[in-house]
């Protein structure tokens, strides 16, 4: 199996039982080894008392971008730790895209980053993830 095959079976895996990002509305678009792209488009039910996007709809997306990445060898990862910089809203209608990158994976413990735009490219948000490996795989291997 080559990587971007088990990355992809990681996910369909995964994507399975994610019960919480369907329900938000996210649809993923790319997976490979060691990263992944997410995307949300903004609904009325997203939007805060500003009107603009909630800030933790826009880090629940990248935090399901950064677990699709860490989780892409089959291993089972979870985040051990995150933080978020907001760097513009998220508005009504726009779609938000979450794209993750593994900067370091050193034993069990891995450093992911997560770029969210939106359709213009413009940045919304900047994330970065630290996971932590578990017992267990995703699917039998």
């Amino acid at each position: 199996m080559t990587p971007k095959e088990r990355a992809e079976k990681s996910a369909a895996a995964m994507w399975a039982e994610d019960h919480a990002s369907k329900w938000a509305g996210m649809e993923i678009t790319h997976v490979d080894e060691g990263e992944a792209t997410l995307e949300l488009t903004i609904a009325q039910h997203h939007c805060n008392g500003h009107g603009i996007c909630h800030g933790g709809v826009t880090f629940m997306l990248a935090d399901s971008a950064f677990a699709f990445a860490c989780n892409s060898r089959n291993q089972s990862t979870v985040a051990q730790h995150n933080v978020i910089s907001f760097t513009a809203p998220g508005r009504l209608g726009d779609t938000l895209i979450a794209t993750a990158r593994e900067i370091s994976l050193t034993g069990r413990s891995g450093i992911y980053d997560v770029t969210v735009t939106n359709q213009d490219g413009q940045q919304i948000a900047e994330f970065r993830g630290f996971s932590r490996a578990v017992k267990g795989q995703l699917f039998d291997e």
